[in-house]
């Protein structure tokens, strides 16, 4: 007999609600949840295909714990053994920084990868700590944190309202957005058409996104940062600056910018200095108008400028912080906002890696930097002797799999968190996996702080947990326990101590609901059925919305957004400077030190022209990264590993379409079959990122199959945005050539020059 639950989708950043329907322990259908207040009823490829994801049958079930070389199966006791006996002797021996944290992208999208990794960085004290953000997203963080003081501070367009919206780099309607949560992204452009509003997209593909706008400019890849430059120097020029209130640097700005003329940037970018001048008259024309970038123009060698004219866009056309705008999200389970006024302000490179001296940003150093960690030594600090991989991928995911590979197989000791033997966990000495999505609970921490309207909701488990699993939160409560020195404890005490630290905090700050209260008390006044759920009612009636403890009745607790299964409604973004703001002088700070430090490198680049092709990624709808190619569902179709290319470059080429073609780059060389289409500029070719399952010793039965290519084979890693550490992925020189044609003897020193 059939029954129905709701589960918030856990597959990409849209969150979007789902009514699931279940037959004994197995998820059968997904549909969207009419009902959900955010999602609306909306679902894509991958929320429909909920099911099969959630019982692939190459999951695992068991612990694997590495025995006379083999990984085997394991009872939980025995792995965190394991775990305890592999990684305190090297903490004690060598130091907290000679074991190394890898955080993958999957962590944002569970409740456990948010509510625990912290706590583990603490008690292990490491600085080796590397995550997806730095192939990723890195470069904005920088940017608002040097804009805002605070990194996490990052506005997103009000999609809703906005009477003009400008993309780069962005193509929503195959990733459902990023860093800019919302779910319906296609339909919420086809409105903003609908209703007179206009849509700019600067891609040098034409996406599906592209050929929605009312204007599609096909940049050269890797000037975004040009074009935004002179976008925002013909502001300047024409008068047309009108900037957001509580900002400082705005004429300082005005004297930075002026060698970016349209004129000046034109032939670098490929787009006509006219076009340039319309973009930012028609950017300050609308009545309302919002600017959002996303990966294509982070993965760049100007990735942080790029992110910061962004919003240096947005600030002097008085777009930032206003409805129609950008707007900054007000999560539930946000802190208890502060008054505004000066904060501390924001600082990079803190601490340097050990190898090439890469400076720390928010924390983190380069993934690309992780096997040159491990396998290099130095005269200065330990390498990385262990490592500890939460729900990453970096043998895909990070620049030169190769050297990688071979890095974490030289490791003293490896554990892995992750549901799949997969191209990295093959390495590990210790795999613990997590329950299905279905026997987990959910609840949006980092997404509900991107999303473009305000609201909550949490599900509980769909389906109870299996016999002889561990949920999420538990194994890394567990794992936290044995790393630091305290194994055989009870995983509770995690929990509690986050609670006693929070609370104990909030009672002291004059500006808490709380203050002067009794943490013990407060404490004992949470509900819920777990350590986690006790976290989350805290983090409700702390934040700006909550009950205060009942200091506001009518405000948020868990046991009131258990009442509204379907979530609750908060309203539209508001404008919310100046408190957001955390920098030393408690304004926007339109030119910061480190900024203007960079802008020299962007004005050489002024005279920079690429020679040859270069490489553009590309985004799936039915894909996320690695993580779905072992769901039959999720493949084929347009979702192939193609090399697309432009006719009149395979016609000079000599490639064929659906024939093979060699690819080499600076790191390697792979080869793929070639898609010959127009939707790509000329001068650009483009692979997906994702790819390359060939690899022995893993268990995706299906994704092996068709494993395509890793294209980040093609990068050897040493290209790096240097105010943030992000990996250059786009607009990276590439050879192409048939299969079957021999080879330049020139190719490797020319590419070699050309990086």
């Amino acid at each position: 007999m059939s029954r129905t639950a709701l589960r918030i989708c856990p597959l990409c950043e849209a969150t979007c609600g789902l009514t699931l329907t279940i037959e004994g322990t197995r998820v059968t259908h997904a549909r969207g949840d009419r009902d959900d207040v955010f999602s609306q009823g909306f679902i894509c490829p991958k929320g429909a295909s909920f099911g099969a994801v959630d019982s692939d049958p190459d999951r695992l079930r068991t612990p694997l714990v590495r025995r006379d070389g083999e990984l085997r199966e394991a009872t939980w006791e025995e792995a965190f053994d394991a775990v305890a006996a592999g990684i305190r002797p090297v903490v004690e021996r060598h130091g907290p920084n000679s074991v190394g944290v890898v955080l993958g992208n999957p962590n944002v999208h569970t409740m456990a990868g948010a509510l625990y990794p912290t706590v583990l960085l603490a008690g292990l004290g490491t600085r080796s700590i590397f995550t997806a953000s730095t192939v990723d997203q890195m470069p904005k963080h920088v940017s608002s944190g040097l804009l805002f003081g605070d990194a996490n501070a990052i506005p997103v367009p009000d999609l809703d309202r906005t009477d003009h919206l400008l993309l780069i780099g962005a193509n929503p309607l195959e990733s459902n957005g990023s860093l800019c949560t919302a779910p319906d992204f296609p339909g919420k452009l086809k409105a903003l058409k609908a209703r007179g509003g206009t849509l700019v997209v600067i891609d040098p593909r034409r996406t599906r996104t592209a050929k929605l706008a009312d204007r599609h400019v096909a940049v050269r890849p890797g000037t975004d940062a040009l074009l935004l430059a002179a976008m925002a120097q013909v502001l300047y020029d024409e008068g047309l600056v009108d900037p957001t209130p509580h900002v400082q640097g705005v004429e300082e700005l005005a004297e930075e910018l002026r060698d970016f003329t349209p004129e000046a940037v034109a032939e670098a970018c490929d787009v006509e200095a006219g076009v340039i001048r319309t973009l930012a008259r028609e950017l300050a024309a609308a009545p309302t108008a919002a600017v959002y970038g996303r990966i294509g123009s982070c993965t760049v060698p100007h990735g942080t400028l790029a992110s910061w004219l962004v919003d240096v866009l947005n600030i002097l056309t008085g777009n930032l912080d206003r409805p129609g705008g950008a707007l900054f999200p007000q999560a539930a389970t946000d802190k208890t906002p502060r008054p505004a006024g000066p904060g501390r302000g924001f600082a990079l490179g803190r601490w340097h890696s050990r190898v090439s001296r890469h400076p720390e940003a928010k924390g983190e150093l380069p993934l690309s930097a992780l096997a040159e960690e491990i396998d290099t030594p130095t005269e200065e600090g330990e390498p990385v002797r262990a490592l500890i991989a939460v729900a990453a991928n970096p043998v895909l995911s990070a620049p030169d799999g190769d050297r990688l590979d071979k890095a974490l197989d030289s490791l003293d000791f490896m554990v892995s968190v992750d549901p799949y033997l997969n191209e990295t966990s093959r390495h590990a000495d210790v795999v613990l996996p997590p329950p299905p999505p279905s026997q987990s609970p959910h609840h949006d921490f980092a997404f509900n702080t991107l999303a473009v309207r305000n609201q909550v909701r949490y599900t509980r488990p769909a389906i109870p947990l299996e016999a002889g699993r561990m949920a999420e939160t538990e194994i890394l409560a567990r794992l936290i326990l044995a790393v630091t020195g305290m194994h055989g404890a009870d995983p509770a005490a995690v929990d509690g101590m986050v609670i006693d630290q929070t609370l104990g905090k909030a009672v002291q700050e004059p500006h808490s609901p709380v203050h002067g209260g009794d943490p013990r008390e407060l404490a004992g006044r949470l509900t819920g059925d777990t350590g986690p759920e006790r976290r989350l009612d805290m983090m409700l009636r702390l934040g700006p919305y909550g009950d205060g403890f009942g200091v506001r009745p009518d405000g948020l607790s868990l046991e009131k957004l258990l009442a509204h299964p379907h979530g609750i409604d908060l309203g539209p973004l508001q404008p919310r400077l100046p408190q957001p703001l955390k920098t030393r002088s408690g304004r926007v700070e339109l030119l910061p030190g480190p900024i203007a430090d960079d802008l020299p490198r962007l004005r050489a680049a002024l005279a920079e022209r690429p020679e040859g092709l270069v490489l553009v990624g590309r985004r799936h709808l039915r894909s996320n990264n690695s993580w779905m190619h072992n769901v039959p569902a999720l493949t084929g179709g347009s979702n192939r590993c193609t090399l697309q290319i432009h006719p009149e470059d395979a016609e000079r080429l000599g490639v064929r379409n659906a024939e093979p073609v060699r690819v080499k780059g600076a790191g390697g060389e792979v080869t793929a079959p070639a898609e010959v289409t127009d939707a790509v500029r000329r001068g650009v070719v483009s692979l997906p990122h994702g790819w390359g399952h060939n690899r022995p010793g893993t268990r995706l039965s299906h994704a092996s199959t068709d494993p395509g290519v890793n294209v980040n084979q093609l990068l050897d890693g040493r290209q790096l945005d240097p105010l943030s550490g992000n990996a250059v992925l786009n607009g990276v020189p590439v050879e192409v050539a048939p299969e079957t044609a021999p080879e330049s003897p020139a190719v490797t020193e020319k590419l070699t020059a050309l990086t």
